[in-house]
């Protein structure tokens, strides 16, 4: 335990870091949409790939948000569910509880 917290607290942890498979579901998917933005963006003039690119940005603004937030909810849920197994009264009726 002591071991993973060190690495935490000296950034040798990042939990929102991944690196995508060659060829997994993932990559695919990106390399689709990378594909796709670019042919978009060949189609439109300046002001239109201004508005497409802060729509981009925008879009990455909330998943980025959502990430984070969905990081809280499931560790907040890991702890919960570690709180709740060192329990010792938890009314287990093989130890007597009710």
């Amino acid at each position: 335990m002591r071991n993973t917290l060190e690495n935490l607290y000296f950034g040798n942890i990042t939990p929102c870091e991944q690196q995508m498979t060659p060829d997994s579901e993932l990559k695919r998917a990106v390399d689709r949409v990378a594909h796709y933005e670019d042919q978009l963006m060949e189609q439109l003039d300046e002001t239109e790939q201004t508005i497409l690119t802060k729509l981009i940005r925008s879009q990455h603004e909330i998943d980025s948000i959502t990430a984070r937030e969905n990081f809280i909810l499931g560790f907040r849920l890991g702890v919960r569910i570690m709180a709740e197994c060192l329990d010792d009264n938890d009314g287990d009726i093989r130890n007597g509880g009710a």
